[in-house]
């Protein structure tokens, strides 16, 4: 597929999913939205792909929704567009789809991420970030609620009181301070954040692809699971991984005192 709202591309078993609309700090529209699920639903059908790292082109990573595009647009008397149905199609895929990804998922936050777009880096498994970036839930400046799965993550991470502080105030949190108070992985000095992705690139590239997938599953049944189902959910895991592939190669590295070669099966 030609792309023309986002950049693709695969190489050492990494895909790399550029947003691409610098102009405009890469916000949604509709026709963008398009284009990552059709680059989700490519990574999840090549079997050569075992990481995928999401970012932003130019001094941004996403901006959120772009209130120009013409399905969120309307005239001053009439009655504004359905958001929830926005949500519905476009949003709540796009999240869907990141979360049920047969791969781990990096944001390589590069720069603002506002609105859905600091959601949709929350959606990845590991948020690295610039120390320069930040992070903005803007929703209450117009009238809305955190949306792209934003009242989901924000709690879980950070506690309903730096959430709702978040949310209702709608200041903009620092990387750093992000990092500090456990809302994203870590944050890098700008000029060692390209080389910082890179690595945790390839270093996830050559793990045990299912068993970090199998460990996301988990840990996001958690909260909705009893310890005794959590307990039976691991033991679950534990048989079907414990006759992989990758189980049965990183046993025979640890006893040979080797580096393994996984191969994500």
């Amino acid at each position: 597929m030609a792309y023309e709202h986002i950049l693709y591309a695969v190489q050492s078993g990494v895909a790399r999913i550029t947003l691409n609309r610098p102009d405009k700090l890469n916000s949604f529209t509709s026709a963008m939205h398009a284009e990552l699920r059709a680059a989700l639903d490519e990574i999840q059908a090549d079997r050569n792909v075992r990481v995928l790292v999401l970012t932003g082109a130019g001094r941004g990573f996403c901006a959120g929704q772009d209130l120009s595009d013409p399905e969120v647009q309307f005239v001053d008397g009439q009655l504004p567009p359905d958001m929830g149905d926005i949500v519905e199609r476009n949003y709540k895929p796009l999240i869907l789809r990141l979360q049920n990804l047969r791969v781990p998922t990096i944001a390589a936050v590069n720069g603002v991420a506002a609105g859905a777009g600091a959601s949709l880096a929350l959606a990845c498994d590991l948020v690295i970030a610039t120390k320069s970036a930040s992070f903005l839930q803007a929703f209450s400046k117009i009238g809305l609620i955190p949306d792209t799965g934003g009242t989901w993550f924000l709690p879980q991470r950070v506690g309903m009181a730096r959430a709702m502080g978040l949310a209702l105030l709608a200041e903009k949190l620092p990387a750093q301070k992000a990092a500090d108070w456990g809302l994203i992985w870590s944050a890098i000095d700008d000029a060692e954040f390209v080389a910082a992705v890179d690595a945790l690139a390839q270093q996830l590239a050559v793990a045990p692809t299912k068993a970090l997938v199998r460990t996301r599953q988990a840990m996001h049944a958690a909260p909705g699971n009893t310890l005794e189902q959590q307990l039976s959910m691991e033991g679950g895991f534990m048989r079907e991984l414990g006759r992989s592939p990758d189980y049965i190669e990183g046993v025979a590295a640890f006893m040979g005192k080797r580096a393994p070669r996984f191969t994500g099966n």
